[in-house]
Formats: structure tokens, sequence, C-alpha cells
């Protein structure tokens, strides 16, 4: 997932299997330049660096933002995850030039991005990002452990995601499903309209569905979360899904 302003570099969401197909559409003779901003290192986060066809360039450059880790650095566990036996190739060993850059609650400046880093409710380190961005505003809440109730919001949440024009959140689950796994770090698609209407989000784009959903169930997992949407005032709703282009701004 990505953020593109003509005469910027672009600013990625997280490092997932998608970004291969992002890569494909970004140049490979060792002149891309952009920003990472991840949310958290679980496998499903992080797996799609080594697959990025231009950081593979003499010259091309990725500066990587995360959470600094229990454990140590964002650079050093990350490295623990892509090295022997568990990959083949370091990130050092990529021909493009790598950096990571720990942030937890602060505000960083990305060009003429003003980015805004908060912790989020999750297992393990994890931060959401909100971007402003010639005018438009996003925030990225990928992975969002709701509370019991379904009904409390972290502070640093709303902050996040006060009246953007585009609210992209964490989506997962139906309330039965919920129940069975409250405690596995995310949170239902009523709960992300919640947050969305609490905070007076413009636009609430539903993500990271569940690998069990099938498009079925998510057509019908959205015209639920329309209806909801409706009760609260909320005024649009959609569902992400690969490929997905959205237009923000003029």
């Amino acid at each position: 997932m990505a953020l593109e302003v003509p005469g910027e570099d672009p600013i990625v969401f997280d490092l997932g299997t998608g970004l291969r197909l992002f890569g494909d559409t970004q140049p490979t003779d060792g002149t891309f330049k952009g920003t990472a901003l991840v949310t958290h290192i679980h496998w499903d986060h992080v797996q799609g660096l080594p697959f990025f066809p231009p950081i593979h360039q003499v010259g091309a450059a990725l500066d990587i933002y995360g959470p600094h880790q229990e454990e140590g650095p964002l650079g050093e566990v990350f490295g623990g995850l892509m090295c022997r036996p568990y990959f083949p190739v370091h990130f050092s060993e990529l021909e493009g030039d790598v950096t990571f850059n720990d942030v937890t609650d602060e505000d960083v400046k990305i060009g003429r991005a003003k980015v805004k880093v908060r912790p989020v409710p999750h297992n393990g380190p994890t931060v959401g990002y909100r971007v402003d961005w010639d005018g438009v505003s996003v925030a990225y809440i990928s992975d969002h452990q709701a509370p019991h109730d379904l009904k409390s919001i972290a502070p640093s949440v709303l902050e996040l995601a006060d009246g953007v024009d585009l609210l992209i959140h964490d989506a997962q689950y139906t309330p039965a499903e919920f129940a069975k796994k409250e405690t596995w770090g995310h949170c239902t698609v009523d709960y992300a309209v919640h947050v969305a209407a609490e905070a007076g989000a413009k636009r609430l784009a539903m993500f990271h569905h569940d690998p069990s959903h099938s498009d079925e169930d998510l057509d019908r997992l959205l015209e639920m979360a329309r209806c909801a949407a409706l009760h609260v005032g909320l005024p649009e709703v959609f569902s992400s899904y690969e490929r997905l282009s959205v237009q923000l701004g003029e």
C-alpha cells in the first residue's frame, strides 16, 4: 500500500508481500527513492522487502521507519528475521541502500509530508501513522487490538484518525470471530466503523481482511459496515482490495 504525490518520492505503508506488485510500477534502474512506514514487524508486514525489485539495484534507497523493539533497535531485530537459516540474504546484502529509523511517539517530516507516529494497541510494539501531504490526510492503523467491550478507543488512535480524509483501518473479524480470538490483536468490522465515526474520518477503508474470508464474505461484511455507518454518520466505507487506487484531493 503506497501514497504517491507528483514530484515526491513515494511513501509505502508496511512491507508485506504486496510490495512486489508495487515494485513492478517503480523504476528498476537504481533511481528509486522511497520511504516505508512500518507499523510492526510481524511476518505479514515485513516479508516483501527482499522481493521488491527496485531495491536490487545500486543507487536505489529505501528509508524505513518503525517502532523500537523490546529486543533492541528496529534494524537489528529486523535483521534477525531476514537472515540464515530463515532467509538466504540479509538486508545489508541488497544492492540498494536500506536504512532504519526507530519511531514510537513523535512527529517527523518526509519531503513535504508531515507524519505523525503514535502507539496503537496490538501484540508487541506497534504504531499507527497519520500522513498530511499536500492538503490531504491519511491515517493507517493496520493492526488494532480492540478492547473487550468494543467501545473504548485509545486516545492515540483518535489523534491519528482525527478528521482524516481517509482512514485505513483493521477490520478483520465478525463479532462471533472476535469472541474466539479477542486477544489476537485485531478488531471487528463494527469497531472499525466506530473508530472512524468517533474520529470524524471522511472515508473508511476496511483493511487486514481475515484470510479465511471469501470475496462473498467481504461483500457481506461491507454491506453490514455501510449499514452501521449510516447510523453513526460516517460518509463513506469501502473494502480494500489488491490494486485498488483511490484519488484524494484535486
